[in-house]
Order: C-alpha cells, then sequence, then structure tokens
C-alpha cells in the first residue's frame, strides 16, 4: 500500500522537489514538522568535517550522510532506534513490503533512498518499492 506524502514540504513553504528524502522520511515518521527536521539536518550537515570529497553545503537537500554519529544521535533524541536487516555479504533478507516489516511508525534505508513506513503503508513521494523487491538495508523504528 502507497501514499502520497511530502512530509510537509510544501506546506512549510518550500517549493519543486529536490533529494530530501531523509528529512521528508523522519518528518512524516515523527510527526515533527518538516522545516523543524530540515533545520536540524541542514544545520548538522553544515557543521560536520571534510570529508575526502570536500564539505558539503549547509543544506538537507541534497542528501544527509546517514552513517554520521551526529544522524545517529538526532534520531536517538527524536525516540527512534536502528534496526538492520542486512549485513555485509548476508545478500538481502528483507524487503520493502510491509509483510516484511514491523508495524508501527518506521523509517526504511533501500538503496539510495528513505522512505517512511507507517502501519505497512509507505508514506512518500512515489512507490519506491519495485513491486515488494525492494531490498531493505535497515530501519529506523519509533519506540
Amino acid at each position: 500500500m502507497f501514499t502520497i506524502n511530502d512530509g510537509g514540504r510544501q506546506a512549510a513553504g518550500f517549493k519543486g522537489t529536490t533529494g530530501d528524502c531523509v528529512a521528508r522520511s523522519i518528518a512524516i515518521a515523527s510527526g515533527l514538522p518538516y522545516s523543524e527536521v530540515y533545520a536540524k539536518l541542514s544545520q548538522e550537515t553544515g557543521s560536520q568535517r571534510a570529508g575526502k570529497a570536500g564539505k558539503r553545503s549547509a543544506s538537507a537537500r541534497n542528501g544527509i550522510n546517514v552513517g554520521r554519529k551526529w544522524f545517529k544521535d538526532y534520531m536517538a533524541s527524536i525516540g527512534f532506534v536502528w534496526v538492520p536487516t542486512m549485513g555485509i555479504g548476508t545478500g538481502c533478507k528483507v524487503h520493502l513490503n510491509a509483510d516484511e516489516l514491523p508495524k508501527g511508525r518506521l523509517i526504511v534505508s533501500v538503496s539510495k533512498h528513505y522512505t517512511a513506513l507507517i502501519d505497512g503503508v509507505i508514506n512518500d513521494l512515489y512507490n519506491p518499492d519495485r513491486g515488494g523487491k525492494r531490498c531493505v538495508y535497515g530501519y529506523w523504528v519509533k519506540q
């Protein structure tokens, strides 16, 4: 099942589409205002030290490095816990399918995308499930 949901992006005054799937999925699953989530992610992205590719712009619109400690700390601070579903060399065990994921408010990590799943219903701008065959790397679950 799928519902079109921008997480409050348009209502917050943002126009068009962009690579803000992390901010949108957090806003949807947490119930926090999109503008608050976007501002926090932009602030932290702008303050992180430069990596090999250099410093990124201080914006959440072009993607968030979800592997950073500050990101994990932020998710814990808003009540989410990470549940990995795949390890190196293990192959895909869980797919983006309501039958394979628990009920509740989830932020799901799939290849190059984050999406929100609320009680088995995908909430996103498009349906990223690839017919229920898209591999899930892990998910954040609201505690």
